[in-house]
């Protein structure tokens, strides 16, 4: 079901002011329910910077900013909320830089920090939040805070974004999802199941439709490669593309798969981009991640299930259906 509780209590007559064009598009309850939600984003960077900005602008309750980093310079390529003087910034964390400017987007929206370790979360720290967002994190703190939400009483969704340079991935848990979508003009009831991540990166790749974009297979190898060396996300370079390349031979062995669906021209970009992120894809990835997470709260709309790919070099953007492994 849709986060942020119920709809019950009115918006103000300032909120109906200010959001009276969106409230045009998607009506009262979802603007209702969007007013009541709270989300928290672990990871500041440039697509994450993108997604907050639209979801405080859209009205969401509070959003919380987890992300103990201090700014460097490198911060300053993507992400716009960090003004370009190191007077402002210099000794601060990116969560508290990032507070401070998103502030003055709505007044109405509760900013705050969140300080701590995204891989120490904890599932009774989850339940202030109806959305979780991680970004920059290691596959094991993605699929400890994954678990973490699907382990506890109340609904909480979860969404893991990544970008490397001009390539994105988006992985979407709703758990167990109720939404309206519109059939002839008419809202129909539907509802659907989703797989957790685990389940998601488990599945054998012989069983994927061949048409499976080459995005999801390269990004299983890589963040295989950081855990396998212990390494942080997104810190494996263009120098480490040997051992990606063995790593990408015995993966595709184990699970009957060709090589070709990886190709090595693919993963050097991916290692090549590094920490990199480009602003324009950025833009992208954060407004169709701010889309889905009206989506969730909402409760209307056809939601993505449960990856989506984004690649600059042909423009195209790609919802992969990843089912998990049949219990038969």
């Amino acid at each position: 079901m849709g986060g942020g509780g119920g709809a019950e209590e009115e918006l103000t007559a300032q909120e109906t002011a200010l959001y009276d064009r969106q409230i045009r598009v998607w009506g009262v309850d979802a603007q209702k329910r969007l007013s009541k939600a709270h989300v928290l984003v672990c990871g500041m960077n440039g697509t994450t910077t993108e997604f907050c900005k639209n979801i405080v602008l859209a009205g969401v309750g509070s959003l919380s900013l987890m992300d103990d980093h201090l700014v460097t310079e490198d911060d300053l390529n993507a992400n716009f909320l960090i003004p370009h003087d190191e007077s402002i910034y210099g000794g601060r964390s990116r969560a508290e830089v990032c507070c401070e400017s998103l502030k003055d987007f709505n007044p109405m929206v509760r900013v705050a920090v969140e300080k701590g370790d995204p891989s120490l979360i904890d599932g009774e720290f989850l339940d202030k939040f109806d959305i979780i967002v991680v970004s920059c994190a290691s596959i094991k703190t993605k699929l400890l805070i994954n678990d973490n939400c699907r382990k506890r009483s109340k609904h909480i969704a979860f969404y893991a974004i990544e970008c490397k340079d001009s390539c994105g991935e988006i992985f979407v848990d709703l758990q167990n999802h109720s939404y309206v979508q519109k059939v002839g003009g008419e809202p129909k009831p539907k509802e659907l199941a989703y797989p957790s991540l685990q389940e998601a990166i488990s599945v054998p790749w012989k069983n994927l439709p061949r048409k499976t974009t080459k995005l999801y297979f390269a990004m299983r190898v890589l963040e295989n490669y950081e855990s396998s060396e212990g390494r942080n996300a997104c810190e494996a370079s263009l120098s480490d593309l040997p051992a990606v390349l063995a790593l990408r031979k015995d993966m595709c062995d184990k699970m009957s798969s060709s090589e070709s669906q990886i190709p090595t021209a693919l993963l050097e970009r991916l290692l090549a981009a590094g920490k990199k992120q480009h602003p324009p894809v950025c833009a992208i990835l954060g407004g169709i991640l701010g889309q889905e997470v009206i989506k969730s709260i909402s409760g209307k709309g056809d939601p993505i299930k449960n990856f989506f790919y984004y690649d600059a070099a042909d423009g195209k953007g790609i919802a992969e259906d990843i089912p998990p492994l049949s219990s038969d």
